[in-house]
């Protein structure tokens, strides 16, 4: 999961242009309500920056605020999906 959660990260960092706050991002990092720039748009460009890095598919109705609540369960929902 370490390696998931390195790449999404970075994936953080880029979409969200947070840069080096990320660095200090672990797993139970929450995210939605906690990072102010992680706003509605801003969850698009996050999924479809994983689409394009992992090659996966996220439909609409799998995204929820669960997915979002923390780095951890953002790393476990690209898991799953891969």
């Amino acid at each position: 999961m370490s390696e998931h959660l390195e790449e999404l990260k970075s994936i953080l960092g880029t979409a969200l242009q947070i840069g080096e706050r990320v660095e200090g991002f672990d797993e139970n990092t929450a995210l939605l309500g906690s990072i102010p720039e992680l706003d509605s748009m801003a969850v698009v460009t996050v999924i479809t920056s994983i689409e394009e890095h992992y090659g996966i598919v996220v439909e609409d109705d799998e995204i929820s605020a669960e997915v979002f609540e923390t780095l951890g369960s953002l790393a476990r929902f690209v898991e799953q999906k891969m």
